[in-house]
């Protein structure tokens, strides 16, 4: 991956974050995108001052010009653009009778069009270099999720996507790789959206017993070096995908009474 350009959405903080400095570490050249400023500018700097290169574009995911914008950041300043991957994400808890519309919308924005218009403007450069792009998903792309269905609708949406897309340059030297952690320690769940939109501001789930983002970027940057098309990642993941196959009626109910299970849980 030495010398490799590599673009990270939502690369100010947990997996994001995570994956910059695993892709520096292996000598890559990082572009960095999230709406977070000052933290790219502290992650950009931290990593050049490690001796690595790094730059970044404070963008929006859900914004079309923002995604345009930080893929010519990687062509302006390196030239070319050899990994995509499609990190930044935003999830949700509410019943769907519950919810406002506008969570869902925005959720689908920012998780599966963030990927779309990222992809959109990246690809060409990427196809020039035989490069990969990456999906970051999660076992709420393998079964939809009670009390998650918006970011379940968007992480379904997301691995048609790439499926498709993957199938589509079967015979250009693409490499398209969907990942699928499992819960994982991030502050996914501290920015999660509430009914009404609000950030639930606290998790509801056990952060210490997770898998850590360090974790999964190493895993996820071993899949793209050796060009894999798919990784399930903590035992959790991985129980679920294969009993999602042979006993997915089971699969519902373990399901249910495991969210159940949350503190303030808007299901019993």
């Amino acid at each position: 991956m030495k010398g490799k350009v590599v673009i990270i959405t939502g690369a100010s903080s947990g997996i994001g974050e995570a994956l910059a400095y695993e892709f520096a570490l292996a000598g890559s050249k990082i572009v960095l995108g999230a709406r977070n400023q000052e933290k790219l500018i502290s992650i950009a700097e931290d990593i050049r001052n490690r001796g690595g290169e790094a730059v970044y574009c404070q963008s929006d995911v859900s914004n079309e010009n923002d995604c345009r914008n930080l893929v010519l950041t990687a062509m302006d300043n390196y030239g070319q653009v050899d990994i995509l991957i499609n990190n930044a994400g935003i999830s949700m808890r509410a019943l769907f009778k519950d919810v406002d519309l506008s969570v869902i919308k925005r959720l689908m924005d920012v998780n599966f069009w963030g990927t779309v218009y990222s992809t959109k403007y990246a690809l060409p450069y990427i196809l020039k270099q035989k490069g990969s792009i990456v999906g970051i998903s999660s076992i709420a792309g393998i079964v939809g999720l009670p009390a998650r269905i918006g970011y379940s609708a968007s992480k379904f949406a997301l691995n048609g996507f790439l499926e498709s897309l993957r199938t589509e340059n079967i015979k250009n030297g693409l490499h398209v790789l969907i990942a699928y952690p499992g819960f994982t320690s991030s502050n996914i769940r501290e920015t999660s959206l509430g009914p009404s939109g609000n950030p639930q501001g606290e998790s509801p789930r056990n952060e210490n017993k997770m898998m850590t983002s360090e974790q999964v970027a190493k895993r996820t940057y071993i899949a793209i070096k050796n060009r894999k098309n798919k990784i399930v990642l903590t035992t959790e993941g991985k129980l679920v995908s294969i009993i999602s196959k042979f006993m997915p009626n089971i699969l519902y109910k373990l399901v249910y009474k495991s969210l159940a299970k949350e503190p303030n849980s808007p299901f019993k």
